[in-house]
């Protein structure tokens, strides 16, 4: 996307106030180009992932160990935001965490695109620990170019700042997953590296227009502080290296040693962290009574992102093995269906923001709860759809790529009409005490939904087959339905939050 520069009336000292991007502070150009070249690197390689694990000649798995490892890749990286959000605010602050963070990034893509086992793994849980850093802390910086809440220009930033995200999204799969299926997969995560890395570059020439507070450390950790995490985190680094040393020596060691305590953490820290907001006295009634109506919308979303991000991994490892990925006899790599939801987000997005707008105008725009329960019906629908592709496989016959993009297509209004109502409602309903914390306990649910198709990977449970996939449907159906059944009491719940 091309930048639009111009003079700015702003008053001096305004972060970006000689020039701007389209209207905006000249630092969202600066966000905006690191975000997009993070996120071109980040499902650049998330397209090729299970494909390279079932591969012959990738890592040769099944595809129930395949979807593990996806599953526990993607909620370590939700997982992750929390701790990253803290290391900015305690340690090194936004500014020096991010560029931390891109290194990080670039370093684990490299480790990636070295053709060992071993080394595969230390790639992901690089990627997964930088992407975390990242994530919590470039959202925030965005925020900081701005004049407080109130600033008229602050949605409109966000709104070209999430675009860099899906135009990374859309371009990668078609450039990365085209090399890495191609040519080579180890060049393919190469080159997401080369992505990464010009998100750092270019992030490190400009940062001179960010905002000047984005290098302060906004809670600095004290002397005793510093120490006694420093004590915690030796002492459990040592405790995993010594279970892991013992369990290796003994000749125990599989892969389900690693695999099976990260999904388990991915399901209890969610739950953890939920009741222990939940049931902090410092909480008045109103708080309490919001963080109530709040455990339901998250449940609600760890449902639909369970669903939702088996895009990339049950419906990504059946397209490559069942079905005809062509168009008019031109065939195309699997991993280009990756770009599908980014291509749809930001045609339908505009849409949908218009469609509210008018509606709310006439008085019949539907409440956030109305909202979220659709989404989740929308996501159990793609799941049903899903059976007919899988009933033509079973017959032996290839089944044809507009099945799949129906899937994602129903997937991708279901996120419109969840994720951005989920993201409004977090702010709204976080007590005051958590307000800081209160978007990493959102991805939360993200990190749970994964974590829990991690857990029936592991178990042994075939997501590919047909009654797995109507039982994963009918629970996402059955808890929209319940949404709206019980939309009146968590209604009275929310308080004055609609």
């Amino acid at each position: 996307m091309a930048s639009s520069l111009t003079k700015d009336s702003a008053s001096p000292g305004t972060p970006g106030s000689e020039k701007t991007f389209f209207g905006h502070p000249r630092g969202l150009a600066t966000l905006f180009m690191t975000e997009m070249w993070e996120r071109f690197s980040y499902y650049g390689m998330r397209a090729l992932l299970p494909l390279y694990l079932v591969a012959p000649g990738g890592m040769g798995l099944n595809a129930g160990t395949a979807t593990a490892i996806y599953s526990v890749y993607l909620s370590l990286v939700y997982l992750l935001t929390m701790p990253g959000g803290w290391f900015g605010d305690r340690v090194l602050g936004p500014r020096k965490t991010v560029a931390v963070a891109g290194a990080v990034i670039m370093l684990g893509h490299l480790t990636l695109a070295l053709p060992s086992a071993g080394t595969f793994y230390a790639g992901l849980g690089l990627v997964a620990l930088g992407s975390g850093l990242l994530k919590a802390n470039i959202s925030t910086m965005v925020g900081q170019l701005y004049d407080g809440p109130d600033d008229p220009r602050r949605d409109g930033g966000f709104t070209i700042f999430y675009m860099g995200i899906n135009l990374g999204a859309f371009f990668s799969p078609l450039i990365i997953g085209t090399v890495g299926e191609s040519v080579n997969w180890h060049l393919g995560f190469a080159l997401a590296a080369v992505g990464m890395g010009l998100g750092v570059l270019q992030f490190l020439l400009g940062s001179r227009h960010l905002a000047a507070h984005s290098s302060v450390v906004p809670k600095p950790l004290s002397a005793a502080e510093k120490s006694s995490t420093l004590r915690k985190a030796a002492l459990w680094a040592g405790v995993a290296v010594v279970a892991y040393a013992v369990v290796g020596l003994s000749g125990n060691y599989t892969l389900n040693w690693v695999l099976v305590p990260l999904t388990l953490l991915g399901v209890i820290i969610p739950v953890l962290v939920l009741v222990r907001i939940k049931r902090d006295r410092d909480l008045d009634q109103a708080e309490q009574s919001k963080m109530s109506a709040y455990i339901w919308f998250f449940v609600a979303a760890a449902v639909f992102w369970m669903i939702y991000d088996q895009g990339g991994s049950t419906l990504a490892i059946f397209a490559d093995s069942s079905a005809e990925n062509s168009v008019l006899g031109w065939e195309f790599p699997v991993s280009w269906y990756q770009s599908v939801n980014p291509v749809l987000i930001m045609a339908l997005a505009p849409v949908f923001a218009w469609f509210w707008l008018a509606l709310n105008r006439r008085g019949k725009e539907p409440s956030t709860i109305v909202k979220f329960g659709s989404g989740l019906v929308l996501v159990g629908a793609s799941f049903f759809l899903f059976l007919a592709p899988l009933s033509i496989a079973e017959g032996g016959h290839k089944a044809a790529a507009a099945w799949l993009v129906a899937i994602y297509f129903t997937q991708t209004v279901g996120e419109l009409l969840l994720s951005p109502v989920g993201l409004s409602v977090t702010t709204k309903m976080a007590p005051v005490k958590y307000a800081s914390q209160m978007m990493g306990v959102w991805f939360l649910a993200v990190t749970a939904g994964d974590a829990t198709t991690g857990l029936l990977s592991i178990a042994g449970v075939d997501l590919n087959r047909p009654g797995v996939v109507a039982m994963e449907a009918t629970l996402a159906v059955v808890a929209g339905v319940a949404v709206w059944m019980y939309r009146s009491k968590v209604k009275a719940l929310m308080g004055n939050v609609r």
